[in-house]
């Protein structure tokens, strides 16, 4: 990938999951290089020592370090402050303390975390099963105001007659000035939750705006299915592998992937927006400014 010079300044940094918003997933920085890449040796080691094998427990992390602190989070979905230059722990928050209880592993990944500042307010948000919670950068407390008591659940605000749906925040959300945009990880069959993308206030955890991947009465896309019940109990067509974004034009990019379920289409004819496309929106608003489908779904 050929990368200009006005790109390569920039991305010296890990702040935010992919490397950038632009999620070019590169660094410009020259300490490292071919030459000199053997030469690495261990400075420390951070045991996270939750790693549950019977519990079909992953680290698919990708960590980001802020003004010397790394964020991440381990197996069993506990998010994790680390002194970036010594492995050194200065707080841990384990969702468990919210729930009462240990969240369900196999499914219910964390892929990173998303940090947002504004002044001396320094925030950190993840996803853990289907809560996304919110705490103080600093000290790893909940933040109370956010959503209920620190979290919000991310069924709340979809059209769902079944409350326990699965849906998970497994690739971080994005920020955008006082949003928090989220997709999610969704069930893949017959009864699988919409898979519609929304932005949170990211200081009262408030839902902003939502985007109707399987769009609704009176709205652009919904006559591209030919059953107009879709919306009621198609699910899917979500974005589950994160977000890019132009920050400068306000324009965030979601890719979707096939409408609920994946391997049998006589429930779903037509065209089926906006199911296995790439989507163009305003980061401010969630209206669609363009779309590209790159097969019916």
């Amino acid at each position: 990938m050929h990368l200009s010079k006005a790109q390569t300044n920039i991305n010296t940094g890990w702040e935010v999951y992919g490397g950038s918003k632009k999620s070019i997933r590169y660094s410009s920085l020259k300490q490292i290089n071919t030459t000199n890449v053997k030469q690495l040796q261990v400075a420390w080691i951070y045991h996270t020592e939750d790693a549950d094998v019977k519990g079909l427990s992953q680290i698919q992390c990708n960590p980001i370090i802020v003004n010397g602190i790394l964020y991440g989070t381990t197996p069993r979905l506990s998010l994790i402050a680390l002194n970036a230059a010594t492995g050194e722990q200065k707080w841990i928050f384990k969702p468990e303390t919210y729930l009462g209880k240990e969240v369900a592993l196999g499914l219910n990944n964390s892929r990173g975390v998303t940090y947002w500042q504004s002044g001396k307010d320094k925030r950190v948000l993840y996803g853990a099963g289907s809560n996304v919670y919110e705490l103080n950068a600093e000290t790893g407390e909940l933040i109370k105001e956010f959503g209920k008591n620190g979290a919000i659940n991310l069924h709340d605000d979809l059209e769902l007659t079944n409350k326990s749906t699965y849906i998970a925040a497994t690739s971080p959300g994005i920020i955008y000035k006082d949003l928090y945009i989220v997709g999610g990880r969704v069930n893949e069959s017959a009864n699988a939750a919409p898979g519609s993308i929304r932005a949170f206030d990211v200081r009262t955890g408030k839902l902003r705006w939502i985007f109707h991947t399987i769009p609704h009465p009176g709205e652009f896309g919904y006559n591209t299915r030919e059953d107009k019940e879709a919306w009621k109990h198609i699910g899917g067509a979500n974005c589950w592998s994160g977000f890019s974004m132009d920050e400068k034009r306000g324009i965030l990019f979601a890719p979707t992937g096939s409408a609920s379920f994946d391997f049998y289409g006589g429930k779903r004819l037509g065209a089926g927006l906006f199911a296995n496309s790439l989507l163009a929106l305003d980061a401010a608003t969630g209206k669609l400014k363009w779309h590209y489908q790159s097969y019916p779904s």
